[in-house]
């Protein structure tokens, strides 16, 4: 059966993704196209390329994922070194270690351009904000408006600039030569989380199923006593909060919605304990989204939400 595949993003709980992504295997999907912001741009990557849920399980459980923040010769200088990074770098950590990981495991699927998905099953759509044009740019296809050939760009490369979090990692530039400006790319989480939307039309052949991270926990909020910790907060309520407080009821239909426990999304040392139930929080939240979930039942939802569409845009329009 075949399916597209939306991806959040979310740091290391990206974990609990995998959990519900095996699941939705297991019932037997295909993907057709996935898409992915950030973390969930890892996965949707390394899916496309040829790895089975399965597989992506047995990467992201044993990997460290602390080795994507070694030293630079900034932290050196006592003091000042990380103020001096984040002044002049824009950015307290690179990615080349998190584009170099990524380039390894897509070439061992024979990837290493977005030209390489002709011959794969899979389309792959990566988000990326564009902070300097305020642009949400969906790779490859919007590589050509910015004067690059997709054929030949790094998907790794693409994948890291979706996940370069706002100050945490540095941001990636990108010349736009039909403009003849520099741009900076950060994290698509800035513009959007949770593209659900991206792969709707009017008659889907398929279903298009969300894999989205979720808390049921109160937060515990922030203490704001400096500039520092105001900055601190405004970041994680950002990249934490996006998105949580709707989804509209056609897109609740076909979102399987994994509790993301108390994982932060830069919790880089989480212990194989809180992995392990990270990914059972996916199996669990896919196994009891496939009991109810029936296509037919996501057409004739899908169908009212246009009827109340195009009542609103009645009454707007007299």
């Amino acid at each position: 059966m075949w399916a597209d595949a939306v991806f959040e993003g979310g740091g290391v709980k990206g974990i609990g993704l995998v959990g519900a992504l095996c699941v939705a295997e297991e019932k037997g999907y295909k993907w057709k196209r996935v898409a992915g912001t950030s973390a969930g741009s890892i996965l949707a990557a390394l899916l496309a390329a040829g790895y089975s849920g399965q597989e992506l399980y047995e990467i992201m459980i044993n990997k460290n994922f602390a080795d994507f923040l070694a030293p630079t010769w900034y932290d050196y200088i006592p003091f000042l070194g990380p103020s001096a990074r984040l002044w002049f770098k824009k950015g307290l950590h690179p990615t080349n270690r998190l584009e170099k990981w990524l380039e390894q495991l897509l070439a061992q699927k024979g990837v290493c351009t977005f030209k390489d998905f002709e011959k794969k099953e899979t389309r792959l759509h990566i988000i990326v904000s564009d902070i300097t044009l305020e642009n949400l740019l969906v790779f490859p296809q919007d590589l050509a408006v910015y004067g690059h050939d997709p054929s030949h760009f790094s998907v790794a490369k693409a994948v890291s600039m979706s996940c370069s979090i706002p100050f945490f990692f540095e941001p990636a530039r990108l010349e736009n030569k039909e403009i003849n400006k520099t741009c900076y790319l950060v994290d698509g989480a800035v513009l959007s989380n949770y593209p659900i939307w991206l792969f709707d039309s009017d008659n889907p052949e398929w279903p298009t199923f969300g894999f989205r991270l979720t808390s049921d926990d109160p937060p515990t909020g922030h203490n704001i006593d400096s500039p520092l910790s105001m900055f601190k907060a405004l970041l994680e309520t950002m990249m934490d909060a996006h998105d949580n407080r709707y989804i509209r009821e056609q897109d609740q239909v076909r979102t399987i919605t994994v509790p993301a426990l108390d994982v932060k999304l830069t919790d880089f040392s989480i212990d194989m304990k809180k992995r392990e139930a990270l990914f059972q929080s996916g199996v669990k939240a896919a196994e009891n989204f496939f009991t109810k979930f029936t296509f037919s039942g996501y057409l004739e939802m899908r169908s009212k939400a246009d009827l109340a569409d195009d009542s609103r845009r009645r009454r707007f329009t007299g």
